[in-house]
């Protein structure tokens, strides 16, 4: 009976030392928001462009970081919510924000159900060229599908209404970047209440082990594909947000080279961290812009550097490393 209630007690004590990193977290993140609002009053295009990668980051550490697939195409899902945001509004005449929004939800999801059901298939490398090659049919399918996508002029005459009849989408991106920043947030934190649900821990058990995970009676490829659909409705989010600010959808939404970026932004910061996965799309990109303005011939030069230094001397990611840095500080007190 003692053993059980200390049981209890450990567990309470868990959720709520987790339930409060999570708070501490989620207001670094709102100050860090308020911070680069003020600091960059006429530059909100980039931090809105950051929120957006963000969300496909966010949508590809689900399956990389924690289901241990590896996908080199996850720009598919992205682009495909992108543009069945955009082809809501462009050929149907609906601008209202929050349909666009579950429009993309809606291509994403089936993106991510289609490319699941097809990378699945595989393991390792095999995962990797199958990605890469569906990536490439998603782009050229759009190019195309022109009459619908615009090809390679791209897909315009996306004209969002104000957020509840109220909110006007001005030149300047304040709406923008104040309601990409809400639906991040909201995104966010279902996302770290998904990852600590039973559905959760059911993936990490099948990164780590898919054969005892079988052998205790669950399928691991359904749990895979339903994490696939719900990291294509995220990455949907994303592409959605993208095509409402730019008022625009380029083939560059489904390019592979959409897709790297985003998997060096997530192993920059830390896989398996959903946290990791926000630090390293804020940290690339950053760096990204500075070097690229303050030496723009030599700039990849630099961010090659980076990403070497970080493997090298932070091969758990920038944020992974510090997390682990602080775990055994606080051990080795205790």
């Amino acid at each position: 009976m003692v053993l059980v209630v200390n049981n209890e007690n450990g567990r309470l004590r868990h959720r709520r030392g987790a339930l409060g990193h999570d708070l501490i977290g989620i207001a670094v993140m709102t100050v860090i928001a308020a911070i680069g609002y003020f600091a960059f009053p006429d530059n909100l295009a980039l931090l809105t462009r950051m929120i957006t990668i963000a969300l496909l980051v966010l949508s590809l550490d689900l399956v990389t970081g924690y289901c241990g697939v590896a996908t080199l195409g996850h720009a598919a899902l992205f682009g495909s919510g992108a543009y069945a945001a955009g082809i809501l509004s462009a050929h149907y005449g609906i601008n209202d924000p929050l349909l666009m929004m579950l429009a993309g939800i809606a291509g994403g999801a089936i993106a991510g159900l289609l490319s699941g059901v097809i990378i699945l298939r595989a393991h390792g490398l095999p995962q990797l060229v199958l990605s890469i090659a569906l990536i490439n049919l998603f782009h050229e399918f759009a190019n195309k599908a022109s009459s619908w996508t615009g090809g390679s002029d791209g897909l315009s005459g996306i004209a969002p209404d104000p957020i509840f009849g109220i909110f006007e989408f001005d030149l300047y991106g304040q709406t923008t970047f104040f309601f990409g920043m809400a639906l991040l947030l909201v995104v966010f934190v279902l996302l770290r209440i998904l990852v600590r649900s039973p559905f959760g821990m059911l993936c990490r058990g099948i990164k780590q082990d898919p054969l005892r995970i079988r052998a205790m009676g669950a399928s691991p490829k359904a749990a895979l594909i339903r994490m696939y659909v719900i990291s294509g409705a995220v990455a949907g989010v994303g592409g959605a947000l993208n095509a409402i600010s730019t008022q625009v959808v380029g083939l560059d939404s489904l390019s592979f080279t959409q897709s790297a970026e985003a998997l060096v932004m997530l192993v920059l910061g830390g896989t398996g961290s959903l946290f990791g996965a926000l630090s390293g799309t804020v940290i690339f990109m950053l760096f990204e812009d500075y070097v690229s303005a303050a030496n723009p011939f030599h700039w990849l030069t630099m961010v090659g550097a980076l990403l070497i230094a970080v493997v090298l001397f932070a091969p758990k990611g920038l944020f992974g490393t510090a997390a682990a840095f602080v775990r055994r500080r606080k051990e080795a007190r205790a």
